[in-house]
This record gives C-alpha cells, structure tokens and sequence, in this order.
C-alpha cells in the first residue's frame, strides 16, 4: 500500500449533489460497493494522472469484496461519470474529471489501511442501509473540510440537502463511521443555536494534531469555523 498521507478526491460531483444518486432502494449493497471502490480507486490511483491499474483481485484485497459486487460497484461508478475505463484492458481506472490542482479534497490514505485492506471494509456485512449512509457522510464531511480548522462543520439540514439522507438516517451512519473510527464528532459552543451547542466532523489520519483540543474551545470558536450551520 502506498506510503501517501492522502490521495485528492474530486469534489466537484458533491458539492453538484451527486452523493444523492446513491440510494438504497436505487440498488441496495451494490451502491455501498459502488463508494467502497472509489474510495480505493482514489487512495490508489496516480497523483499526477488520476490513473491506476487496479485487477479483480486488487479490490477483492482491498476492499474486501466479491466479485460480483466488484462488478456491479464499477459498472454504477462508470455509469454515473465518476469513473472512466481504460481502452487496454479493464482494469485500467481512470478517475474522472481528475484535476491534480484544482478542486479536489484530502482522502486519507496510509491510516485507514491494515495490510492492503482498508481496516474498516473488513466490518462491512452490506446488509446495511447506515454503511452506505456512513460512506456518502464519509465523503461530504472531506468535500466540506475546512483547512484552516481540520473540520467540516455542517448541519443536519445542509446535510439532507448534499447527501440526500434523511435526518432519522444521519445518526445510524455516524454511529458506523465512529465505530470504524473513521470520523470524530467534535461539540462546539455556538451562539446561533438554541441550545448553544453544535457539532462538527474530523476526519481520522488527516492533520491528526489539529482539533478543538490543541485549538482550545472558547465561546467564540465557532465564529471562526467557515460553516454550513444554516
């Protein structure tokens, strides 16, 4: 596996929306499968091209799946324009609309694998609708990361309008991401909420010594936050 801190995901498709494609209904487990791939697909693709070689056997390694899934991830991956495929052999990957400057979020890469498998797949059963839910907050919270502050700090509502996931359906898939310790909540006082609290979310392996620990938590933190609270 790659030495590499993170990989540079396109960000472009969901800040446009396009996680809310990804529907349990629409097509059960193989829309879990579907993000489970692109997230090796990103992890392990060229930094430079956005391009990688990646065999059956590599995602089965990866990501812990079957080949059926395998099949049916990359075809809803392909035929929603995230993926493009090589015209010499299958298993050239592309990822599409790849920009090595522009307009991509940090994927961790190194800390979330054990082995050659991304540690947290091993604890996926796909029987689940909060491990798709957990996948699609997994990449809003990147997308929507603050650099200055390591955080995305978003609502439940801005929420439901990226992600397309329902507010009795938020909870479920953070519990699957803490669980996995892929995603710390952080509690923030803030001044525009009525209760005075609000949350935001840090992903693990990225700037791992920046959060409200080493920041502090004065009353005003959040007034330095670059939110979608509203």
């Amino acid at each position: 596996m790659s030495g590499r801190i993170f990989a540079k995901l396109p960000s472009k498709w969901i800040e446009d929306g396009g996680l809310k494609k990804f529907r349990w209904k629409r097509g059960g487990s193989d829309e879990t499968a579907a993000l489970m791939l692109l997230i090796v697909i990103v992890q392990q693709a060229d930094p430079a091209s956005g391009w990688v070689r990646l065999t059956y056997e590599d995602f089965m390694s990866s990501a812990e799946l079957s080949r059926a899934k395998i099949a049916a991830g990359l075809e809803i991956l392909e035929k929603r324009g995230l993926i493009e495929r090589g015209t010499h052999g299958r298993s050239s990957i592309g990822i599409a609309d790849y920009d090595p400057e522009n307009g991509w979020a940090k994927l961790p890469v190194r800390g979330l694998y054990a082995g050659q498998a991304v540690a947290a797949f091993r604890n996926f059963k796909l029987r689940s609708e909060a491990e798709l839910g957990a996948l699609k907050l997994y990449l809003l919270f990147a997308a929507r990361r603050d650099r200055r502050t390591n955080m995305a700090a978003i609502s439940y509502e801005k929420i439901e309008e990226y992600s397309g996931l329902k507010s009795a359906q938020i909870k479920p898939a953070l519990n699957v991401l803490a669980v996995n310790a892929l995603v710390h909540t952080e509690r923030f006082t803030s001044k525009r909420f009525e209760h005075g609290i609000a949350h935001a979310y840090r992903l693990t392996h990225l700037d791992p010594y920046h959060h409200l620990g080493t920041r502090g938590r004065d009353d005003d933190f959040d007034l330095s936050l670059a939110t979608d609270l509203r």
